[in-house]
């Protein structure tokens, strides 16, 4: 069967750059790679194809070879220099691979440095210090670089050395069929690197555990569960790896008297069934460690809130910005009564005039009102 041009198959022009065909390649290999047309023959070829065509284009020596001969280049073993067949697919795909993924693995050749995990910390703080901001100490236990091999894991005088296996690399690749298999290195477990004389302190690992003292500021206006992030005071990573971060989960213990709702304050206070029959005024505490004036209305209801601006939590990066304090009011039922004071309550039922008690008058009225209609 008569070779498509190579240029036809990424459907690029002869004057394309190596960029412009590589983009072509990762679009056609994706489109046809076998894994996403399961039983479908056609896709196969057709991937083999734009693979063949790539591993020759992305070689200037084999482009310009191909530019002047075209397919006759690489026949009789012809340049490719591997006898009558010049793409050994498996080899060229892992080559392939290694193009087109190479910049987010940092390379096959890199060493492999491992961050340092995250920590994470919750850290309890009153609402007055959510109102106010705090600079808090804490104690972390983490793994830290080892003072005595400097983090490399070996006894002085030594070091480690290259991981013969894998190169250094900490995985080795396996050849199955078509596809090539990459798994960690047996050998090093991954470090890329082999301990023969190991710290005696560390063990080889050149980590230990320390417990850390750390100074976080915490900023006014704080709501439960916000994160604080110290970048770099996490773990340490291993073999010169950059540390993790620590992330600070904030959390409020409950308040005697307020409650929070975003960046407003509630509290339920509770008045005299005479204070709020005939009107008056009471006094509660603001979170600041101040106090205000609540003026009650004549024949106020249990459940009415008042709003108190500006004296609610400060908001966090909001320039000054403050919530708003409720005071929710509960009319209180007095208990303990005297036979006096019970005498006078009963006449105050008797006296009392249509329409001093609308609540419960329109609910029985409602009431009577069902109940005619069940009838």
């Amino acid at each position: 069967m008569t070779k498509r041009c190579y240029y036809e198959v990424l459907g690029v022009e002869r004057t394309a750059s190596i960029d412009i065909i590589k983009g072509a390649y990762r679009k056609a290999a994706k489109e046809h790679h076998p894994d996403r047309n399961h039983g479908d023959s056609t896709a196969e070829v057709r991937f083999k194809e734009v693979s063949e065509a790539y591993e020759v284009l992305k070689d200037d020596q084999k482009r310009a070879a191909y530019d002047r001969f075209g397919h006759a280049a690489f026949e009789h073993g012809n340049g490719g220099g591997r006898g009558g067949n010049p793409f050994d697919f498996a080899s060229s795909f892992t080559d392939i691979f290694d193009d087109l993924f190479g910049e987010f693995t940092g390379g096959r050749k890199a060493r492999r440095q491992n961050r340092g995990q995250d920590l994470r910390f919750n850290l309890e703080i009153s609402l007055e210090e959510s109102f106010k901001g705090r600079n808090a100490q804490i104690k972390v236990p983490s793994a830290v670089a080892c003072e005595i091999c400097g983090g490399t894991g070996a006894e002085a005088g030594h070091k480690a050395e290259q991981c013969p296996t894998c190169a250094g690399i900490g995985k080795v690749r396996a050849q199955q069929g078509f596809f090539t298999i990459e798994r960690t290195c047996p050998s090093c477990r991954g470090n890329g690197r082999i301990i023969k004389h190991p710290c005696k302190t560390c063990q080889g690992a050149g980590l230990v555990q320390k417990e850390r003292t750390l100074s976080v500021d915490i900023p006014a206006g704080v709501e439960e569960g916000t994160r604080i992030r110290l970048a770099g005071e996490g773990q340490a990573g291993m073999n010169g790896g950059p540390a993790g971060d620590l992330y600070i989960f904030i959390s409020l213990a409950p308040h005697q008297i307020f409650q929070r709702d975003g960046h407003d304050l509630y509290c339920r206070a509770p008045v005299s069934f005479v204070t709020a029959s005939l009107g008056g005024a009471i006094e509660v505490p603001t979170l600041d460690g101040g106090r205000t004036k609540v003026s009650i209305p004549e024949g106020t209801q249990s459940g009415r809130q008042f709003r108190i601006r500006g004296k609610g939590m400060p908001v966090l990066r909001g320039g000054g910005m403050s919530g708003d304090l409720y005071v929710e009011l509960t009319v209180e039922t007095p208990v303990k009564l005297t036979k006096k004071q019970k005498e006078l309550l009963k006449q105050f039922e008797e006296e009392a005039a249509p329409g001093s008690q609308p609540e419960s008058e329109g609910f029985f009225a409602k009431v009577k009102e069902f109940w005619k209609g069940e009838a």
